[in-house]
């Protein structure tokens, strides 16, 4: 797939770069988003895997936050993983005080569900959306998705029925880390999103 959408990694804290490798490789125009004026030059935005507290609190000390939340009302195409899908979650278990997130996704979800970093782990996820192989999933400290509202689609569920991958509208969110496993096709279907609305 080449592709020439203008798409915002925020950059504030996580695994920027692996999604800016990925996202380039791709074909993707990547700007690394911090400020505004550069979120309001891109099509589609990635929120990368961290630590969704800070998150919180850096898009809102450079006032990202209500530039972000207004974008989704306005359907820009956005795809979380790990703490990027906490981000996008309407609804937090076990947030910390204060936590925000910039919703939009009809979910609930709670945060470090899978435990602590020395818990981690990598296997194959089936999406059925995509057909074929299974998509080779690495969770780290990942959370999960623990209801899911009428608006909101299950993309993926592992063995055990917990829910992994939701999307509603042109908001995708995961609870693992393909651009660390060299997994594109979630970001392919992000990209694809981008290009539709351009």
């Amino acid at each position: 797939m080449v592709t020439t959408a203008r798409v915002g990694v925020l950059a504030l804290q996580g695994d920027v770069r692996e999604h800016v490798t990925l996202l380039e490789r791709l074909g993707a125009e990547v700007v690394r988003v911090r400020r505004p004026e550069e979120f309001a030059s891109v099509g589609g935005l990635v929120i990368p895997g961290g630590e969704s507290s800070v998150i919180d609190k850096l898009t809102r000390m450079f006032g990202l936050a209500e530039p972000i939340r207004a974008a989704i009302r306005e359907g820009m195409p956005m795809f979380g993983t790990c703490a990027g899908l906490i981000m996008l979650a309407d609804r937090l278990v076990d947030a910390i005080d204060g936590q925000q997130t910039f919703g939009g996704l009809d979910v609930t979800v709670r945060r470090n569900a899978f435990g602590r970093q020395v818990d981690s782990f990598e296997g194959p996820v089936v999406v059925p959306a995509f057909g074929g192989e299974p998509v080779h999933a690495a969770f780290i400290r990942g959370p999960v998705v623990e209801t899911v509202g009428p608006d909101a689609t299950v993309l993926a569920s592992l063995d055990d029925g917990t829910v992994v991958a939701v999307e509603q509208g042109n908001l995708l969110g995961i609870s693992f880390h393909p651009e660390i496993s060299g997994e594109t096709r979630f970001h392919r279907r992000f990209l694809a999103r981008v290009a539709a609305r351009t």
